[in-house]
């Protein structure tokens, strides 16, 4: 099967997954108001990407999708919650994100902090399930490093250094080390564990673990520098917000230029590829998948 139908198969697993997961909710004690505002930063598209990872990675060790879902589910919630805050007027203070309005703009900026925490939450919640894994050790450690790859030393941490670059002026003039800092943790340490995570699932080698790591760690970084090219060089209608916005920000093309950028990511992938040499043609759909992350158009 090519890469784009996994994706898209991926996609509708992980959909329907979320689907029951908030409509669960909705049955219980949450308020009505707070569900759909989830639902809307949820359930709204996107190529839900990190949770096809998380499948990808268990299916190389042999674990179906089944075994594996409430994981990328987790990993999705996260995700999501984490764009909801991104848009508000205090951080990037957008108004549209995947072609519809941003939370906050569909309710309010209460509903939408209220919505995404509630997300954050729950991507907890389910992974601390007996249904995520039986044994409560690799739940444990999946709860452990997701905590890693989402708190200040990753993504949260990630987003103030962008968001002290661009509101602070700090630094006055990024170096290529500071963005490759900042890109590692704002979107690379996510995007590592859901390469990793996989393996933890399946109880795997500590040497396979930390090459899916190392492939993580590539395509992280690659992502994020393909995502600032595409807010120069993108179009908004077919990435579903506006471009044009990170001006401000530190971001590789800024602190060297725009062939280095390029270069780098050319060699992201090589490093991202690589990293699957142990795996054999297992990891086929994979090495895919780092190119597709280089050449994305949205």
């Amino acid at each position: 099967m090519a890469f784009s139908q996994r994706l898209n198969q991926s996609t509708g697993l992980v959909e329907a997954h979320l689907v029951a997961l908030l409509d669960n909710l909705a049955a219980g004690a949450t308020p009505e108001r707070l569900i759909a505002a989830m639902r809307h930063g949820t359930l709204s598209g996107g190529k839900r990407f990190r949770p096809f990872l998380v499948l990808e990675t268990a299916a190389m060790f042999g674990l179906p999708a089944e075994a594996a879902l409430e994981t990328a589910a987790a990993v999705e919630c996260v995700h999501c919650y984490s764009l909801i805050h991104d848009d508000l007027p205090a951080m990037d203070d957008d108004d549209m994100r995947r072609g519809r309005p941003t939370v906050h703009k569909a309710f309010d900026e209460w509903t939408a902090i209220l919505a995404g925490d509630a997300l954050l939450a729950l991507a907890f919640e389910r992974l601390a399930q007996p249904a995520t894994h039986a044994d409560p050790a690799v739940r444990m450690e999946l709860v452990a490093e997701l905590a890693r790859a989402s708190g200040s030393a990753g993504m949260v941490g990630g987003q103030c250094l962008d968001l002290e670059a661009e509101k602070l002026g700090q630094p006055a003039q990024p170096t290529v080390a500071h963005v490759q800092r900042l890109q590692a943790m704002k979107t690379g340490a996510l995007l590592r564990f859901s390469c990793e995570a996989g393996a933890i699932l399946a109880r795997a080698g500590l040497a396979a673990r930390r090459q899916l790591a190392s492939y993580g760690a590539s395509i992280g970084l690659a992502f994020q520098i393909a995502d600032d090219l595409l807010d120069v060089a993108g179009d908004a209608v077919a990435m579903g917000k506006a471009v044009g916005k990170d001006g401000a920000k530190a971001t590789l093309h800024s602190a060297s230029d725009w062939a280095a950028a390029r270069a780098r990511l050319a060699a992201l992938e090589a490093q991202a590829v690589a990293a699957l040499a142990c795996f054999g043609a297992e990891a086929d759909i994979l090495r895919e998948a780092a190119r597709f992350v280089v050449q994305r158009e949205r």
